[in-house]
């Protein structure tokens, strides 16, 4: 495909860059380029506020579907959408909590939902009002989330549902949760389950339990629901359909939000470069090959993610896309220690009681990278889902 910037793409680059600038200020500025992987529930009161101002600027939405009508963002093309992602890299702004509803939820409505879901979520996600998470994963059906357990029943005019989810990000945060559950129980596997937008404040009925991670983050949480209520009305393509609206909306997670989270992964690579060059390492010629390694193997990667782009349909490019980015971004995790030597096992701070366990950055990343080949779905299932739907192997009896 033909993928270059054009005089109006700079235009855009310069107003967005202009935009960031004004506003990145205060408390925003203050949050800008701190922390690290999994520190985006850090700071959660001004990290809201920031959401609520890239609504009044109208910077959320911008790859939404306009078929439908606007929501309160401005329309943008698919290469402003990427000048947008990178003048954000660029300005170190906060790292998101609205990407969720913004980049899964909202795409989901528009392909899936109907026109009284559209008009009641769409424009609050716009604005930056309302957040969500999303609960997909259980303690016994991570990867394979056709075995999940949570329930949902029918009660008059909504939904009690029973059960419990795990990692779930940002669940402290979130207004709202989009929820799989089964709602024919005398289905099995993938068939009677439902795709039910609930609301998260529901005192005594749900309960969101922080999992602390080796990092010392808690990005992740544990969510019992326990008699939680969901409106029938709240149910995206129809009771049954949860299946394929999740399968749709994890097809989601590629394309420009995989190129935004490569501008990420070039931030990151820049710093174990910087710290390579201050401490030396860069004398080393096996630790100079892995470096250039991974520098060629992200380049190989945006490609991949600009040619997938164009692939609707392909069933098989978000598990090759999570092969390729989860292994890379845990190698980086690796050289960010080896690049430092010894000193990696040092905090920036000596301990004291009330501060036991300081890291910086770096080692925040190659702790929080020892995940990236298991959530979103581990390697093993990635290689299955490529074997069955692309390859067209024989499928494994479950």
């Amino acid at each position: 495909m033909d993928f270059a910037f054009g005089s109006a793409d700079e235009g855009f680059r310069a107003a967005a860059r202009e935009w960031l600038a004004g506003h990145l200020v205060g408390p925003y500025a203050e949050l800008a380029g701190r922390g690290g992987p999994g520190s985006e529930h850090e700071g959660a009161a001004a990290r809201r506020a920031w959401e609520r101002e890239l609504g009044a600027g109208g910077w959320i939405g911008l790859g939404w579907d306009r078929a439908h009508g606007a929501y309160g963002n401005r329309a943008a093309s698919l290469t402003q959408q990427v000048v947008w992602a990178e003048e954000y890299a660029r300005a170190r702004a906060p790292g998101r909590v609205g990407h969720i509803g913004e980049n899964l939820l909202a795409p989901t409505l528009l392909t899936y939902g109907d026109e009284a879901q559209r008009r009641r979520f769409l424009p609050a996600v716009a604005r930056g009002e309302e957040l969500w998470c999303q609960g997909y994963s259980e303690p016994d059906a991570g990867s394979d989330l056709a075995g999940l357990r949570t329930v949902a029943v029918r009660d008059g005019a909504g939904y009690r549902i029973s059960g419990q989810k795990i990692w779930t990000s940002l669940a402290g945060e979130a207004d709202w949760c989009f929820v799989l559950a089964r709602t024919d129980p005398g289905e099995r596997r993938h068939r009677g389950l439902s795709f039910l937008l609930v609301p998260m404040d529901q005192p005594g009925r749900i309960e969101v339990r922080p999992i602390r991670q080796m990092s010392g983050t808690a990005e992740f949480n544990e969510v019992f629901f326990d008699g939680a209520v969901a409106r029938a009305g709240h149910v995206v393509g129809g009771e049954g359909a949860g299946w394929r609206v999740a399968m749709g909306l994890l097809a989601l997670e590629r394309g420009v939000s995989t190129l935004v989270q490569q501008i990420g992964f070039a931030a990151e690579l820049g710093e174990v470069v910087a710290a390579a060059v201050r401490g030396g390492a860069l004398r080393d010629p096996v630790l100079r090959e892995q470096l250039v390694r991974q520098w060629a193997e992200l380049r190989v990667m945006r490609w991949n993610a600009l040619r997938t782009l164009g692939a609707a349909g392909d069933a098989g490019a978000p598990s090759v896309a999570k092969l390729l980015w989860g292994g890379w971004h845990q190698r980086l995790g690796e050289l960010a220690m080896r690049v430092r030597g010894a000193a990696a096992a040092l905090g920036p701070r000596d301990w004291t009681a009330q501060a036991p366990y300081e890291l910086d950055a770096l080692q925040r990343l190659f702790l929080f990278s020892r995940a990236d080949t298991l959530y979103g779905g581990s390697d093993e299932i990635q290689r299955t889902i490529i074997a069955e739907r692309v390859l067209g192997l024989p499928r494994v009896e479950r």
